[in-house]
C-alpha cells in the first residue's frame, strides 16, 4: 500500500486546499463522517505544527484512546491486538501499576536530595535480580538517559573516550547515543561514525557476512581489530556496548560465546562492558531475567529503560562498585525527576507484578509456544525465511530467492494486520522483519489469534 502523498505536503502561509475525501479512500471517493475528518485534521495539524522527524505507523494512522492488558483501543472502541509495545511491560495500564503511581502523586514527589523509603525500597527489589558485583543504580527517566550516563561513567572509569558498538545498533536519541548508533548516523540524515566511535560488523549469521555455524569466532575478531586500530592512534578503550539480543537491527540473536569473547578482549584492552538491556531486560527472554545472562556474562554497566516503570519514564543504570566511586569524582550528578518516590512506588510495583504474576515464566512458555507456531507457518511459507528470537521478543524475516530481503512485503504485511486487527511492526537494515515484543501478558490465545491471522495474509495473492 503507497502512502498518501497529501499527509506529506508542504505547508506555505497561504492555506492548502485537501480533499479530504481521498486522503483515505482514494478509489472509491465515499464521503467521509466526522470522525474521519476529525483524524485528517489531527494529521494535518501534526505536518504543520509538530517536529516532521516524529512519525506515525501504518499507512492509514491509528488515533488510540485507552489501553488494557494486551490490546489497545482506538477512538471508535475497536481494540487491536498489541505485538509490539515492549514499553507497556506488564500490560498497558496495568491496574496495580496504575495504583501505586496515583497513591503516592497524591502524597509527595520530590527529588533524591531528601531521604525517602521508596527510592531504598526499589533498589534493594532491583539488586536482588543481579550477580552481587552489579551494586549501585542510578535512575534517570529513560532509556536514552540511561545510555548516556552510562557511556560517561565509563569515560570517567577509564580515562578513555573510544567507543565499540555494533553496526545497526541503536541507543538512544541524545547526541552520545546517537554517536554510537549505527543505525541513526549511517542511514538517512546521519553524518556517518564518528572518529572515537568504532563500528563492529551485526553479527547476523543468517544474511551477515559470515553465515552458518560456528561464525562466533569471525564476528568477534573485529572487536579484536578495532581495538588495535585505537591503540595505534595513541589512544585506548572506553567501552563496548552491545543488546544482549539486537533490536533495531532486526531481533539478531548473537552469535554463542560472541559475548564472553567480546568482554575478554574489552577488558583486557582496559575497557569496561556495557549491557543495553532497554529493550530485552526484566524477564523478557524467559529463560533469564537479564538478557546478558543468557551469555554467561557480567558486565560492567547495566542499563534498563522505560518497561520498568512500565512505560512511566523510569530508566535505570546498575553498575560495579568501582566504576560507580570513579564517577563520583567531586562533580554531583543531579537528575530532577530521576529516583523521585513516585516514579520508584512504580518500578517497585512493576517488579513485584512480574514475580507474582508469573510473567517470566509466562515470557518464556507463551514465547516458546508462539515461536514453535512461527516455524510451522515457515513451513507452509517460504516466505518467511529466518523465525528468531527468545521469550517474548521474537522475529521473523521475509524473504525471496537467494535471501532477498522483501521489505515492501512486510509493509504490506504490517498494514494488512493492521486492518484486521493486529499491530505489527518492522525492523532492521531492509525494514524486512516483524518484531513480536508484546506485554508480558500475551497469552498462548493471544498467539493463536496472531498465528492465525498471519496465516490468512500470507495466503493472500500479494503475498504469495
Amino acid at each position: 500500500m503507497k502512502r498518501m502523498a497529501c499527509w506529506h505536503c508542504q505547508f506555505s502561509e497561504k492555506p492548502v486546499v485537501i480533499n479530504l475525501n481521498e486522503i483515505f479512500n482514494p478509489i472509491k471517493r465515499i464521503v467521509m463522517d466526522k470522525e474521519e475528518k476529525a483524524i485528517v485534521e489531527l494529521i494535518l495539524y501534526r505536518k504543520k505544527h509538530i517536529g516532521k522527524s516524529l512519525s506515525l505507523s501504518y499507512d492509514k494512522p491509528l488515533k488510540i484512546v485507552r489501553g488494557k492488558g494486551v490490546f489497545l483501543i482506538d477512538h471508535t472502541g475497536r481494540k487491536y491486538l498489541d505485538t509490539v509495545n515492549n514499553v507497556a511491560h506488564v500490560g498497558h495500564e496495568h491496574p496495580r501499576v496504575v495504583k501505586a503511581g496515583q497513591k503516592q502523586m497524591a502524597v509527595l514527589n520530590t527529588n533524591t536530595r531528601y531521604l525517602h523509603d521508596n527510592i531504598i525500597a526499589f533498589v534493594r527489589e532491583l539488586l536482588e535480580t543481579f550477580p552481587e558485583n552489579l551494586s549501585v543504580a542510578h535512575f534517570v527517566n529513560s532509556g536514552s538517559e540511561a545510555n548516556e550516563l552510562a557511556l560517561r561513567m565509563a569515560k570517567a572509569f577509564t580515562g578513555q573516550k573510544d567507543m565499540i558498538a555494533i553496526e545497526m545498533g541503536y541507543h538512544g536519541n541524545t547526541s552520545a547515543c546517537i554517536d554510537i548508533s549505527s543505525y541513526k548516523f549511517d542511514r538517512k540524515g546521519g553524518a556517518g561514525c564518528p572518529e572515537h566511535t568504532h563500528i563492529v560488523p551485526m553479527p547476523d549469521s543468517y544474511r551477515g557476512i559470515y553465515r552458518g555455524k560456528d561464525t562466533t569466532k569471525k564476528y568477534a575478531a573485529h572487536i579484536q581489530e578495532q581495538i588495535k586500530i585505537i591503540k595505534e592512534k595513541g589512544r585506548g578503550v572506553a567501552a563496548f556496548i552491545s543488546e544482549s539480543i539486537m533490536s533495531c537491527g532486526g531481533q539478531i540473536e548473537l552469535p554463542k560465546h560472541y559475548l564472553k569473547l567480546a568482554y575478554k578482549v574489552v577488558r583486557e584492552s582496559g575497557g569496561v562492558c556495557i549491557a543495553d538491556e532497554v529493550q530485552v531486560g526484566c524477564g523478557r527472554l524467559g529463560s533469564a531475567f537479564w538478557g546478558f545472562e543468557l551469555h554467561d556474562v557480567v558486565p560492567d554497566i547495566v542499563t534498563i529503560g522505560k518497561p520498568i516503570g512500565n512505560g512511566h519514564p523510569l530508566a535505570v543504570v546498575v553498575s560495579t562498585r568501582e566504576v560507580a566511586d570513579a564517577f563520583a569524582n567531586g562533580m554531583e550528578y543531579f537528575n530532577t525527576f530521576g529516583g523521585n518516590p513516585v516514579s520508584c512506588a512504580i518500578g517497585l510495583e512493576v517488579l513485584r507484578v512480574i514475580k507474582e504474576e508469573g510473567l517470566q515464566e509466562n515470557a518464556l512458555l507463551v514465547g516458546d509456544y508462539l515461536k514453535r507456531g512461527l516455524l510451522q507457518l515457515q513451513k507452509k511459507f517460504p516466505i518467511i525465511g529466518d523465525v528468531r528470537g527468545k521469550g517474548l521478543f521474537l522475529g521473523f524475516e521475509l524473504n525471496g530467492e537467494n535471501k532477498t530481503p522483501l521489505g515492501h512485503k512486510a509493509a504490506y504485511l504490517i498494514n494488512r494486520m493492521k486492518e484486521l486487527g493486529i499491530l505489527m511492526s518492522s525492523d532492521g537494515p531492509d525494514e524486512n522483519v516483524i518484531k513480536i515484543k508484546p506485554p508480558l501478558v500475551f497469552s498462548t490465545k493471544n498467539a493463536d489469534e496472531l498465528l492465525s491471522m498471519l496465516s490468512r495474509v500470507f495466503k493472500e495473492k500479494y503475498m504469495l
